[in-house]
């Protein structure tokens, strides 16, 4: 099975070095190519290749924005970032925009491969560089959830998940046996403990924790 690639550089040098390093390998092709948000948004959502490669800086945007682009129009389209450097705001932008790996262009050709390879095949893909300083994120941002959690009553604990569920304030009533008053006030009180501003906000926090609590307990298969 042939992999297809697009990459998207805003340098031409850096796009046929790319080129010709992925050209080496059978199973890879690189089927398109483009230097702006614009051009390559439009070209990769048009030609749906395997995988995107998409630098971070770009003249009329940045690659987080072609991430969230493809997340939209291409789901199916596995997003490999490639970037000269990288700070922690960057790092995770990319990661919640939908990128299945992020990767320093100071590695070799085979890396290269072998990344593209991988997210091909539907696993992430991590700079082993950038490793411990994503974990560092992680568990940091875990802890202020968890702050922010606890805060909360038990009332509020329940509101919070009937409000990911997607429950508007007259269900929720119905489900608690409460007025829709005073469901909105409790809701007002949740939100500004968690210091959000709207239930979706609070819908997707809920979600997020809901499938980091999952994963943390779902037995690792080996082999």
């Amino acid at each position: 099975m042939t992999i297809t690639v697009f990459v998207l550089d805003d340098h031409e040098m850096v796009r046929r070095g790319l080129r010709d390093i992925l050209a080496t390998e059978d199973d890879i092709d690189v089927i398109g190519e483009a230097g702006t948000v614009d051009e390559g948004a439009r070209g990769i959502v048009g030609m749906r290749p395997d995988v995107a490669l998409v630098d971070i800086v770009l003249p009329d945007g940045n690659g987080v924005e072609v991430c969230e682009a493809l997340r939209t129009y291409a789901p199916d389209v596995r997003t490999l970032v490639l970037t000269s450097f990288c700070d922690d705001d960057t790092l995770f932008a990319a990661i919640d925009a939908g990128a299945a790996g992020f990767v320093l262009k100071r590695l070799d050709g085979d890396e290269l491969i072998d990344s593209v390879r991988c997210v091909h095949e539907g696993t992430s893909v991590i700079d082993p560089r950038l490793t411990d300083r994503m974990f560092n994120r992680l568990r940091a941002r875990k802890s202020a959830d968890e702050e922010r959690l606890a805060e909360l009553n038990d009332r509020e604990h329940q509101l919070l998940k009937l409000v990911a569920e997607g429950l508007t304030n007259r269900q929720i009533g119905a489900r608690l046996y409460l007025s829709e008053k005073t469901v909105k006030n409790y809701v007002s009180a949740m939100l500004q403990k968690l210091n959000m501003r709207t239930r979706t906000e609070a819908a997707v926090f809920a979600t997020r924790l809901a499938a980091r609590r999952q994963a943390e307990t779902t037995p690792q298969r080996s082999g």
